[in-house]
């Protein structure tokens, strides 16, 4: 064929372009009435089931960033095992729809309370998303008593100056655990030099990741041989983190109004005793229910404080009644920073000298 002839032929085809794209189209729609014309108790035949299938679902694989980086440290990609490890935490968590879905809204909720303190603390903003992965930003417990958000065991936070005992635990209080963390981590980094590796002794602890360097002879995480969880720990964080920042790139089209936002509360700093934790909420204009929501370190029904020690609880400043019935929120009580407000506590629901009561089950 000559080159002429062989233009003419290429025009010629890309003319009938239109019409390949609709009969393309018109075979999909056939599929897809051709399926619904079905009754549920029909039988549906093979041969229609997946022309219907291939028709319509699309699965993605998942590009990797170039410059992806952990508290500046920057992630090796080259290297095949560490690319194809990124490459799997990302898939996971991409496709576990509903898990990273929660996670985003309860994100935005939440962040705005750590991050002020990971930055007072001279932490990276990374290791936000440390408390994502440990605990979905829930109170979790684990089966080893790891409990709250930083997923903390009790002589860790004892260690780190958090209360624990029947009526107060601490772990519980995302501020005071978020501190304790803090700890951890400038205490890990003097170790370390090296925020990569600090975040991987979160999971393995200090000891355990200075053991691996020293018998491995090596200096950093992703050049390490670790167990199958410290050795995706990293990983998840790093997944967790492209995906929150950036949700458009992997499929997550949010609007402000699909996201939780942070409540409004007044701060109330006592170092006396509360005799019944119901009367003291309704001394507030709340109930029992909300005071535990926004105080889940108070574990009792009382708070004797022996020792006066000055503890903060947080009541809603306004309604909990923050959405409309269309899912929409605004009003006074919706903050970016939660407020600090130190309020007058009435003397006939708190006092010094109590009778011993059941913690509440």
């Amino acid at each position: 064929m000559s080159k002429e002839n062989r233009g003419k032929f290429i025009q010629y085809l890309l003319s009938l372009k239109k019409y390949w794209v609709a009969s393309a189209c018109f075979i999909v729609l056939i599929s897809v009435i051709k399926l619904f014309s079905y009754s549920i108790s029909d039988s549906i035949s093979d041969s229609d089931y997946e022309d219907y299938f291939n028709a319509s679902y699309k699965v993605f694989s998942i590009r990797i960033p170039k410059n992806l980086n952990f508290a500046g440290e920057k992630v090796p990609i080259n290297d095949f095992i560490v690319r194809e490890s990124m490459e799997k935490e990302l898939i996971i968590n991409t496709y576990w729809q509903s898990q990273s879905l929660l996670l985003h809204k309860r994100a935005n909720r939440w962040f705005p309370v750590i991050e002020p303190i990971l930055k007072q603390n001279g932490i990276p903003e990374d290791f936000k998303y440390i408390a994502l992965i440990e605990s979905q930003l829930t109170n979790a417990v684990s089966p080893q008593g790891a409990t709250g958000f930083w997923q903390l065991v009790e002589p860790t936070a004892k260690g780190y100056g958090l209360s624990i005992n029947e009526e107060v635990d601490e772990r519980y209080d995302v501020v005071r655990s978020t501190q304790a963390a803090c700890k951890y981590f400038n205490e890990a980094y003097k170790i370390f030099n090296n925020w990569t590796l600090v975040a991987a002794s979160y999971n393995r602890g200090m000891g355990g990741v200075q053991a691996a360097l020293d018998k491995q002879k090596v200096n950093n995480y992703y050049d390490l041989l670790l167990t199958e969880e410290t050795a995706r720990y990293v990983f998840r964080i790093l997944a967790i983190k492209e995906i929150i920042s950036r949700p458009k790139v992997y499929g997550f089209i949010l609007r402000k109004k699909d996201l939780y936002p942070v409540v409004a509360t007044k701060k109330i700093t006592i170092d006396s005793s509360i005799s019944d934790l119901a009367v003291f909420a309704i001394s507030q204009k709340i109930n029992y229910r909300i005071l535990k929501t926004f105080n889940p370190w108070l574990r009792a029904n009382t708070l004797t404080n022996p020792e006066k020690k000055k503890y903060t609880i947080e009541i809603p400043k306004g309604s909990i009644n923050i959405y409309d019935l269309d899912g929409n929120y605004e009003g006074s009580n919706i903050l970016n920073h939660r407020d600090s407000v130190n309020l007058v506590i009435p003397k006939e629901v708190v006092k010094d000298s109590l009778k011993k009561e059941e913690p509440a089950k």
